[in-house]
């Protein structure tokens, strides 16, 4: 085959080469149409990368268009590099998810940490100080050697990258299930603060203005990255190790000061990370936002590999570089705010008035297509949606209610479960305390750091039960919102906003589409109810592994919210002994997806449990309010494995124990997942104002010093365990899997 400068525009469709790149025959056609004649090999390169699912959401877009993205609260919505909510005082938060899960499939180390890279560079982008992360990753069964190695090497990844560059990883969450056994999902969530006056933009204004390139090198890493993100993993996907880039955290670091400190500069214009799509995305990108065109000279662009292609350069996903637009005739000034920090700072091109975009190597055009044709006329497509048969089974199903002889043993079951058992594996490799203001570390409900200089704290959580979402999208898209809004409200604060990380099957499979379609319904819903806007997010489809077999549906939901005062913030583990035990909200008998199920019957089916939104609403609201009143001492959502499992969890850090006395059908009582419910503990001299301040509050125990976790059904006991043993079954199930020989 002959090289790709030796290649000619005829030569590329007569081999329908533009095939190989994620180019379908009619997309072909349309890129001849736009430019009136064939593209050469690097302008296909162009439009197969900016026209890909990763970048141009082309399957996905009429769908995101359901999202509320505006509010009071918000200061930027999607379209740029990440979203931004007021906080007061003249502050902001800055905060976005990204999937890195084709990555991580064939490279784990190497895919997380340059997740973890990139949804930082999103961050201080947009001009804010990165002051945590966060994960949320979805792996298959630890029986497996192969789950089991992508396990352990996507946490060294995170680790590995975050621990480095000096942001804390704070929270997140992990799941296992057989239906992520051949496509794992790795989604990275950054969160930064800004002030109002240092917000940035990526945009290349000023006609005649200049192009500067900082950071690291290009290589050949990474190349097509955001292509292989939007096809289905093969058997060959091996062979695309290159399309996984390589991270340096320690250039990260010097690349955010830089970036920090570059941004008081008035010289500076706009300014964008190179994430998918390199080089291409966003220059064309912010060329594109501003209404203007950009020629560049590839022979600047920094190359740490002999005789790059024009193709190479711009497609290449290399790490740890951005694009600044600045004043003409001021490139000196701000190449030396980054020689300050070792990093290179060149001028690659122009601001031009032509809206298209040209690129120049070795003397010749290599390129010259309209700006907006990459960036904005990416076909959209409005895919056919199904309704899946397991749904209509599904729904015709009587209500599943499981068969319990031995609590006891079935709540030490559920507790090893690896969705419910402590993650503390995971998140002690990951430096939680650097910069200082971690305040609740992993492993409650939510994350809070302190916002320095202030009284005020940031709480943050990533969550999603895909499982619900499988069995009911439209119920399950809901519920994930709500939880995590639960999880925002238990810790103390008022839930501001959402990013999301949809990670779906292939678009083209009808009845993948429509759980695309009915997630993202329940989702806007609850949004809506729950003043919760959408400001930024990620879609990553095509997780199918070999043979079309897609991931369950797993819209990660990633929120922040306001602590106002810091002397609300409130754990989810309970204090001290004599305190009253609640829980808010009534009890159903649902165990469709639940963990429950999953455990004893090996699959997920029947309905979700249902999810009123108003009353969720109401709840949120009162139990809020009354922390803010500090009539609360411990909250604590209730989610997988319901009440049994909370109740554990609650007594874990001081190995307290409690006395409990539950009504009706004992296996409802315990492990039912119904939503919207709360547990609570209260001073027994708050609880007559309590009782009034929040209702639905049942009051079911109390506290105890004998370290026994003890509940009764009437007069029988139903379960009675020492706490001290419940603690180390649940800490002991991920590690135990770890070191197992599979």
């Amino acid at each position: 085959m002959p090289s790709m400068l030796e290649i000619s525009p005829e030569q590329i469709e007569e081999q329908r080469l533009y095939s190989e790149m994620g180019l379908s025959d009619d997309e072909f056609q349309s890129i001849k149409n736009i430019l009136g004649r064939k593209p050469n090999y690097t302008e296909t390169g162009l439009f197969s990368v900016m026209w890909s699912e990763h970048c141009s959401y082309k399957n996905s877009k009429p769908l995101l268009r359901k999202f509320p993205t505006d509010g009071p609260q918000v200061l930027q919505g999607p379209g740029e590099g990440a979203g931004i909510i007021d906080i007061g005082d003249e502050q902001a938060v800055v905060f976005k998810v990204e999937s890195h899960n084709h990555p991580s499939a064939v490279e784990p180390y190497q895919g997380a940490a340059t997740g973890v890279g990139g949804i930082l560079r999103d961050v201080f982008s947009m001009g804010a100080r990165p002051v945590a992360l966060l994960n949320s990753l979805r792996f298959g069964s630890l029986q497996q050697p192969r789950v089991k190695y992508l396990f352990e090497e996507v946490v060294r990844g995170i680790a590995g990258y975050g621990n480095c560059v000096g942001v804390p990883t704070v929270g997140g969450e992990v799941q296992f299930d057989d239906a992520y056994n051949g496509n794992p999902l790795v989604n990275a969530m950054c969160v930064g603060l800004i002030d109002h006056k240092d917000i940035q933009k990526g945009i290349a204004a000023g006609i005649g203005n200049t192009v500067m390139y900082v950071g690291a090198k290009t290589g050949r890493d990474g190349i097509h990255g955001a292509t292989f993100a939007s096809e289905e993993l093969s058997e060959e996907s091996e062979e695309k190790r290159p399309s996984v880039q390589v991270g340096d955290p320690f250039m990260e670091k010097l690349l955010i000061e830089a970036c920090l400190d570059v941004i008081h500069h008035d010289a500076l214009v706009g300014i964008q990370d190179m994430g998918a799509a390199g080089l291409t995305s966003s220059a064309s990108e912010m060329a594109s936002k501003a209404g203007t065109g950009m020629t560049m000279n590839l022979d600047h662009v920094p190359q740490r590999e002999q005789n790059m292609t024009a193709y190479e350069m711009m497609l290449s996903e290399s790490q740890e570089r951005m694009l600044l637009v600045v004043e003409k005739g001021r490139e000196e000034e701000i190449a030396q705010v980054f020689r300050k920090y070792n990093l290179e700072a060149v001028a690659v091109g122009e601001v031009t008035d032509t809206k298209r975009f040209r690129l120049e190597h070795h003397g010749k055009v290599v390129a010259d297509v309209p700006v907006d044709s990459l960036a904005e006329d990416a076909p959209v497509y409005h895919q056919p949606s199904q309704v899946p048969t397991y749904y209509q089974e599904f729904q015709e199903m009587d209500n599943y209610i499981p068969t319990i002889i031995d609590y006891r043993q079935t709540l030490v079951d559920l507790l090893k479960q690896p969705t419910i058992a402590s993650k503390e594996w995971v998140y002690d490799q990951y430096d939680s305390m650097v910069q200082t203001n971690t305040v609740v570390a992993p492993g409650s409900d939510a994350a809070v750091l302190r916002v320095r200089g202030t009284n005020k704290a940031l709480a943050m959580t990533t969550d999603c039960n895909s499982r619900y979402i499988y069995v009911d999208p439209e119920i399950g898209g809901k519920i994930a919102v709500a939880e995590a809004a639960r999880n925002i409200v238990c810790s103390g604060g008022r839930p501001l906003g959402i990013t999301d990380g949809l990670n779906f099957g292939s678009p083209e499979n009808p009845e993948i589409f429509w759980q695309m379609e009915k997630s993202v319904d329940g989702m806007s819903e609850a949004c809506r109810e729950l003043d919760t806007p959408v400001i930024s997010g990620n879609v990553s489809l095509y997780n199918e592994s070999f043979g079309g077999k897609a991931i369950y549906p797993t819209p990660i939901v990633g929120m922040v919210g306001l602590i106002d005062e810091t002397e609300h913030i409130t754990q989810s583990h309970v204090k001290q002994s004599g305190d009253l035990i609640y829980v808010v909200g009534e009890t159903l008998p649902e165990f469709g997806g639940s963990e429950l199920q999953g455990m004893l019957e090996g699959r997920h089916f029947g309905k979700a449990p249902v999810l009123d939104l108003e009353k969720e609403s109401l709840r949120q609201k009162q139990v809020l309010t009354a922390i803010r009143s500090g009539l609360i001492e411990s909250a604590h959502d209730l989610a997988e494995g319901g009440l049994g499992v909370a109740l554990a969890e609650s007594l874990f850090d001081q190995e307290l124990g409690c006395e409990v006395s539950i009504e009706g059908d004992v296996t409802s009582a315990l492990f039912s997942e119904t939503q919207s419910r709360f547990l609570l503990s209260v001073k027994p001299e708050n609880q007559e104002t309590f009782e009034q301040s929040v209702t639905d509050a049942h009051l079911i125990g109390k506290v105890t010093d004998d370290g026994m976790y003890r509940v009764k059904a009437g007069e029988k006991t139903v379960v009675e365990e020492r706490t001290f043993m419940l603690k180390q079954t649940w800490k002991g199930a991920i590690p135990c899997l770890v070191k197992s020989k599979a």
